[in-house]
């Protein structure tokens, strides 16, 4: 037997692989810093973890709706039409076991082999990934640091074509941490308001941002039934184990995604959708203050960073990553964090793992404590000599 030919064109996401090296090195006794992972190193809150432990001691152990339960549904379009300015209901609401289920179900419902998908480049590498293993044709276009890492926008209008069926935007963006000016939105919406495409808008960092709101492509006209808003609440409640995340769509989306829920996952755990619930309708104070030691974390990073001969640095405006441009030290961004992990033992990720134009960076998450990240900065300091 052999596997199926579409295997071969599945990938990976790297910061996994990462882990899994720099777990290897520290079982021979080497210390590292992990900047490599996109987890919040906060607990989840304590009264969403209590929720939780109530809903087990209350039986919620069993099957639930495979759309999730009408009553976080409801919490989830109240708090979407809150932020966001528009108009939703429960009925748009699909509950899935993270964020990726959205992004694979929704594909796997659209794509035709030979559609094409237009993505951002670097950006989450399951993007590319589920494209390729779908058979569709993926359309890369860059991001440029000089927009705060949005689009260049007539390099993206000229590659919409009569076959584009999927637009992807991520803003705050992994793993640049730019934010699409709201500016930038309001003319994406007027190329595509009459064009026969989707637009997958993965906003799973609305929360953590520092100077200036993001905005969602949803909030303008005409874009709202043609637009999959993708969020959850790994990154804004740090619930990454709970494995609980949503997609607010057209109705005629959510019937599709049902069924893709309903022959994969059943449902998405009871219990999380009860802490999700306390999560959404609970005191947020949790989140503001994890986005304020945030903030103190982007500064003194980007600070240290630019202090490393080679490094050139922008300042990123929300989520929880820096994405220096090394080129200066003459390394391949690849062998350049293979030698920090092996050698300072600093785990991070070579920015080609995001997309072609990432080649030349690094990604370094700063979930970490402060003093882990200074003393990253510090490590990588005394390596600058095999460069410098």
């Amino acid at each position: 037997m052999k596997l199926a030919e579409k295997m071969s064109r599945i990938g990976t996401e790297s910061a996994f692989e990462v882990l899994a090296r720099a777990r290897a090195l520290e079982k021979q006794g080497k210390h590292v810093i992990h900047l490599e992972i996109g987890e919040p190193d906060f607990p989840t809150p304590a009264h969403v973890v209590e929720a939780g432990k109530r809903a087990l001691d209350e039986g919620w152990t069993k099957y639930g709706p495979t759309q999730g339960f009408p009553e976080l549904r409801e919490a989830i379009a109240a708090y979407i039409s809150r932020t966001r300015g528009i108009a939703v209901g429960a009925e748009n609401v699909c509950v899935v076991p993270g964020g990726k289920p959205i992004m694979y179900f929704l594909m796997t419902a659209l794509l035709e082999p030979g559609d094409e998908v237009i993505y951002p480049d670097p950006s989450f590498p399951i993007y590319e990934s589920l494209i390729h293993f779908l058979g569709a044709t993926p359309v890369g276009v860059p991001v440029v640091e000089s927009r705060g890492f949005s689009f260049d926008l007539d390099t993206l209008r000229s590659r919409l074509s009569d076959k584009t069926k999927l637009v992807i935007l991520n803003s705050p963006a992994n793993p640049t941490g730019g934010v699409i000016p709201r500016d930038d939105i309001a003319q994406m919406a007027d190329m595509l308001r009459t064009r026969d495409v989707i637009v997958l808008s993965d906003e799973i960092y609305s929360r953590i941002w520092y100077e200036n709101e993001p905005t969602s492509i949803t909030s303008f006209d005409g874009m709202l039934d043609k637009t999959v808003l993708l969020d959850g609440f790994s990154k804004t409640y740090s619930m990454t184990g709970w494995r609980l995340g949503y997609g607010v769509m057209p109705t005629w989306l959510a019937q599709a995604v049902v069924q893709l829920m309903v022959n994969s996952n059943s449902c998405t755990a009871s219990f999380s959708q009860r802490a999700g619930i306390a999560a959404l309708e609970g005191p947020q104070d949790c989140v503001t203050a994890m986005v304020a030691e945030f903030r103190k974390r982007r500064d003194a990073i980007v600070a240290g960073l630019n202090s490393i001969p080679g490094f050139r640095c922008a300042v990123p405006a929300g989520a929880f990553y820096a994405f220096p441009n090394v080129t200066g030290t003459k390394m391949g961004s690849k062998e350049l964090a293979d030698l920090l992990l092996n050698e300072a033992g600093v785990a991070c990720l070579d920015g080609k793992a995001f997309g072609q134009h990432g080649d030349g960076h690094l990604r370094f998450s700063y979930a970490n404590s402060l003093p882990n990240i200074l003393e990253a900065i510090d490590r990588i300091k005394k390596m600058a000599d095999r460069w410098a």
